[in-house]
């Protein structure tokens, strides 16, 4: 009977340790990568992944299931964790990724941190 209710308490536990760990995107952090998806998609720019090019409402909807399975895991709680967990590199080959736009090719995470930049400096 007491082993019964040491296990009941240890579970009871573990689950309460569980359900604080689940933290959720803030508002703010939640408005900026919709901000920045929104960027990708009306960007013009094409998104280099893994030696391939993909059109940007291609890469919109890649990166927002990157950042869904990402946010199942609770690996997202800022922008930048987005950008740095989901918009840096394949997770499959591990390839950085470059956006092609009109005023040239760059590194994606660079690309979308000075957009980031940007959006915090904006009105």
């Amino acid at each position: 009977m007491a082993h019964s209710r040491k296990l009941r308490s240890l579970l009871v536990s573990l689950l309460l340790i569980g359900v604080g760990a689940q933290a959720a995107i803030d508002a703010t952090a939640q408005k900026e990568i919709t901000q920045l998806l929104d960027f990708v998609e009306h960007s013009g720019c094409q998104f280099i992944r893994n030696g391939s090019g993909y059109p940007a409402a291609e890469a919109r909807a890649h990166l927002q299931k990157k950042l869904d399975y990402l946010e199942n895991k609770d690996m997202v709680s800022s922008a930048e964790d987005f950008i740095e967990r989901a918009a840096t590199k394949s997770s499959m080959s591990g390839q950085r990724y470059q956006v092609d736009c009109p005023a040239g090719k760059q590194d994606a995470s660079a690309w979308l941190n000075d957009e980031l930049k940007r959006l915090r400096q904006a009105p």
